[in-house]
């Protein structure tokens, strides 16, 4: 299968060929089938690790006083809440306050991120918003930090989501992308391969009562541009000194970027 984008009138959706404008529909229907179990499988699925993963990304952020950081995809608040551990709190700061929001394509994921949010006693301090990835409803230049954990592969147009985490950002924000990768190491691709078109949809099943929706996760992760090929989209989109870390063997690739 080709890892280049179809035509503009149609897409992929795992390995079927949709129409472009149907493809959000597909999406969102997959997310609300599984919002209810998502951290629980993401636990399942990968033994934890994506845990180490999510942290890596929040690492690399290194996030400071007066962050205003945009987190496309983060409907669950997984990305959010990592960071605004980090935080100092606003009043033990002399500087400008933080300020986090929480970008979701799907009600039904934001609904469980704004739950435990107010589970942990965060009120406050995470905005959740509804909205796309491709046409995102803030102004130009609103933020010095955007991230988006395990959603590009799920967004209608690749380059269109890139074009508005570039739009977004200012003169000097950063840009991160923690998304399901080439495996690079021989032997893993294969037991990995495996793995994921066996033992992940039959999990998903049981867990979740949707196989189907993991049938097409996984497909979706096979359909993704590979590392080289998306630091380049990134760079295409504007943005500069874009760089990635294999993390796990490929299993997961940690891209970065900055915009100039």
């Amino acid at each position: 299968m080709s890892n280049g984008e179809p035509d503009n009138t149609t897409t992929h959706f795992g390995f079927r060929s949709v129409a472009a404008a149907e493809k959000p529909r597909l999406v969102r229907d997959v997310f609300e089938s599984v919002a209810g179990r998502y951290d629980l499988m993401n636990d399942l699925m990968s033994g934890g690790i994506h845990r180490l993963w999510k942290a890596r990304m929040v690492e690399r952020l290194n996030p400071r006083p007066g962050l205003a950081l945009l987190d496309v995809a983060g409907g669950t608040g997984d990305i959010a809440l990592r960071v605004l551990e980090r935080l100092p709190r606003s009043d033990e700061s002399q500087q400008r306050p933080s300020r986090i929001t929480v970008c979701d394509f799907t009600f039904d994921m934001l609904r469980i991120g704004r739950d435990r949010a107010l589970d942990k006693g965060v009120i406050a301090e995470i905005e959740w918003v509804c909205g796309d990835a491709v046409a995102l409803p803030f102004a130009e230049r609103s933020w010095n930090a955007y991230s988006i954990a395990f959603g590009l592969r799920n967004v209608a147009d690749i380059d269109r989501a890139l074009a508005e985490a570039h739009r977004v950002l200012r003169p000097g924000g950063q840009f991160l992308c923690l998304e399901f990768s080439r495996v690079v190491l021989p032997l893993l691709d294969r037991l990995y391969d495996r793995y994921s078109f066996s033992v992940l949809p039959a999990i998903g099943a049981v867990v979740t009562g949707d196989r189907e929706a993991y049938d097409y996760l996984v497909e979706s992760i096979r359909r993704f541009p590979p590392q080289e090929e998306l630091r380049k989209r990134i760079e295409k989109a504007g943005f500069a000194k874009a760089s990635f870390r294999n993390l796990s063997g490929g299993i997961a690739a940690l891209h970065s970027a900055w915009r100039i």
